[in-house]
């Protein structure tokens, strides 16, 4: 079974919308192995956003600053998923980065609307409710970076009693 990270960012929490974006990736057949809130410090998020996913390399200072300063204005809700291509599967329920391309059904899509252009103009971070890793190995770094190994489960689900 493969793990992806998602991350709950802290406008999923000022709007209430944990419980509905966590009972999506279940629906959809993931288990929550991992979850916990926490509210990171800046060198957490430099590992996370820099040393992990280059975002600061690929774009630019001042998208790494607004993103974090974001991140660092409340606690956010960590999450492991486990299933059948859980990044792919992850990626595909969270829907594109930018909340107005993102398609209808799709979290983003669903709750965010959001664009690049007004986040620039105020001069914030994109505030788009969720994380998600981008491919295999980068899920991989960031459950390790989020996660200690005992703080994360195996157990089965009810269909699982089931099937197995």
């Amino acid at each position: 079974m493969e793990r992806t990270l998602i991350i709950l960012k802290p406008d999923a929490l000022q709007r209430g919308l944990m419980g509905e974006i966590i009972s999506r990736f279940e629906k959809a057949g993931l288990k929550v192995v991992g979850m916990k809130m926490v509210h990171p410090d800046e060198d957490h998020y430099f590992h996370h956003y820099e040393t992990i996913s280059k975002i600061k390399s690929r774009r630019g200072d001042e998208v790494y600053e607004r993103n974090t300063k974001f991140m660092l204005s409340g606690p956010v809700v960590a999450i492991v998923l486990e299933g059948v291509e859980a990044v792919e599967a992850g990626r595909k329920i969270v829907g594109d980065t930018e909340p107005r391309a993102a398609a209808p059904g799709t979290i983003r899509g669903d709750y965010a609307h959001m664009t690049y252009e007004h986040a620039n103009k105020s001069e914030g971070g994109l505030p788009n409710l969720i994380h998600a890793s981008g491919d295999k190995n980068e899920a991989k770094q960031e459950v390790e970076h989020w996660f200690k190994p005992e703080e994360l489960f195996s157990y089965k689900t009810a269909h699982q009693h089931f099937t197995q």
